[in-house]
């Protein structure tokens, strides 16, 4: 799995990894949702991947994952940073996963 993070991205994202201790992780929630497969991505800032996760190499940042969910994954995405809507969004050159991609510091 490979994320290509938009010129826009980056900037939004380089504050919360400046410090060297912070990481990037995608996380795939499945709370509340009934199936595993109406699961929500969602992009946390955290300090370690958990027991379990994988770490993928990203452009320009690496951030984990569970590998459990990658089929729910493409192997190339992107993630841009709306200025305008303060939003994130995660794509393919297939599919829009999310418009509205959840940003959380654990």
């Amino acid at each position: 799995m490979h994320i290509t993070f938009t010129p826009s991205a980056q900037a939004a994202l380089a504050p919360y990894l400046a410090d060297g201790k912070h990481q990037l992780k995608l996380h795939y929630d499945t709370e509340g949702c009934g199936c595993v497969v109406s699961g929500v991505p969602q992009l946390q800032v955290v300090e370690n991947g958990l027991d379990g996760d994988a770490l993928a190499e990203g452009d320009p940042f690496a951030f984990w994952y569970e590998p459990r969910f990658e089929v729910f994954f493409e192997p190339k995405m992107r993630i841009h940073y709306d200025e305008s809507r303060y939003a994130y969004s995660l794509t393919s050159d297939s599919q829009i996963y999310t418009n509205h991609l959840s940003f959380v510091q654990l």
